[in-house]
């Protein structure tokens, strides 16, 4: 309902919060929901994951308990990239697709 109600700029706002989270290998830190800063007046305690009793806590969940590796987060990418093809109507297969796709709608806002 979003994307046709806002047309270009909402799929642009899309496509940005999938390419971030879809490029966690291009910094040490994964950007997935939990660490996504969603609130410029409470930044640096606006995260799922800063607000948390021990903010380590999800990291050595994810590293060393659930052992989410390179293979795993090769999949979650997988997933997010299906998911935005399904909804945006168009094919990503991999990110760098997704961020052109991105320029685009920014340039048609």
């Amino acid at each position: 309902r979003a994307l046709k109600q806002g047309g270009p700029g909402v799929a642009a706002a899309f496509a940005k919060i999938g390419f971030l989270m879809a490029s966690s290998s291009r910094s040490d830190k994964a950007l997935h929901p939990t660490n996504l800063h969603v609130n410029v007046t409470l930044f640096p305690l606006d995260t799922v994951q800063s607000r948390m009793p021990n903010p380590e806590w999800l990291e050595h969940w994810l590293d060393e308990q659930i052992r989410f590796d390179e293979t795993w987060e090769n999949k979650v990418v997988g997933g997010i990239l299906r998911n935005l093809s399904n909804l945006l109507g168009q094919t990503f297969t991999n990110v760098r697709d997704l961020n052109r796709y991105r320029k685009q709608m920014l340039a048609a806002a």
